[in-house]
């Protein structure tokens, strides 16, 4: 039933299978600054349309991070 996440500023870590098969998922914002690790399966099972919004600074960090786990759009 989850539809939007918002990841508050102090998330440092994203658990294993933390939004494993949300398929009704469509928008991901990342607020943190600090996002050091996206445990394995984080979003499997996720639709491939999900947008995920990151901070201008962090966005290519982010980019390498979240696509090993699955994420195929950034804003």
């Amino acid at each position: 039933r989850l539809r939007t996440v918002v990841i508050g500023k102090e998330v440092t870590v994203i658990g294993k299978n933390a939004f494993r098969g949300c398929r009704k998922l469509t928008r991901v914002t990342i607020k943190t600054m600090k996002l050091k690790r996206v445990g394995k399966n984080a979003f499997k099972g996720v639709p491939t349309k999900v947008t995920v919004k990151v901070p201008k600074k962090r966005k290519r960090v982010y980019f390498r991070l979240l696509r090993a786990k699955g994420m195929r759009k950034l804003q």
